[in-house]
């Protein structure tokens, strides 16, 4: 299902698309890292490194939420960057941003609110482009 291109006078500034862009690319970035390392490091590293967490849930819980954080920041570029899918980047985002809710009241049950406000702050940017390259700017399929 294709979207209509949107008439000239209701077409997204260039300010919008970089804007998204580089909201993109940071989330990609800081996604892809805490992925890894959820996905990767022994969970005592992760207690050390302040993810205390980690502590309340299984290890496998641990590691799918790091390899879907993996994927997600890779589908925050790569669908809109190769403009294959490219509706596959608002996915991944709306997809993050839930994956954020959760990680706000994990923290705020184990860690106290102001724990949750990183998480918060990421749902609130994976939102933010989730209605841009759903609704607003749309990147188009080759």
């Amino acid at each position: 299902m294709s979207a209509a291109p949107p008439s000239a006078s209701n077409a997204p500034s260039n300010a919008l698309h970089y804007a998204l862009w580089g909201v993109q690319a940071l989330l990609a970035l800081a996604f892809v890292m805490a992925g890894a390392m959820k996905a990767t490091q022994p969970i005592d590293v992760l207690l050390a490194k302040g993810m205390g967490f980690v502590a309340y849930r299984p290890e496998g819980l641990v590691r799918f939420i790091g390899v879907s954080e993996l994927l997600g920041g890779i589908g925050l570029v790569v669908p809109a960057l190769t403009r294959v899918q490219p509706r596959l980047t608002g996915v991944a985002a709306a997809a993050l941003a839930v994956v954020m809710v959760l990680a706000v009241g994990e923290h705020a049950m184990h860690d106290g609110v102001a724990a949750g406000a990183p998480a918060a702050v990421l749902g609130l940017l994976c939102a933010f482009v989730a209605w841009g390259r759903l609704v607003r700017a749309p990147i188009p399929a080759r």
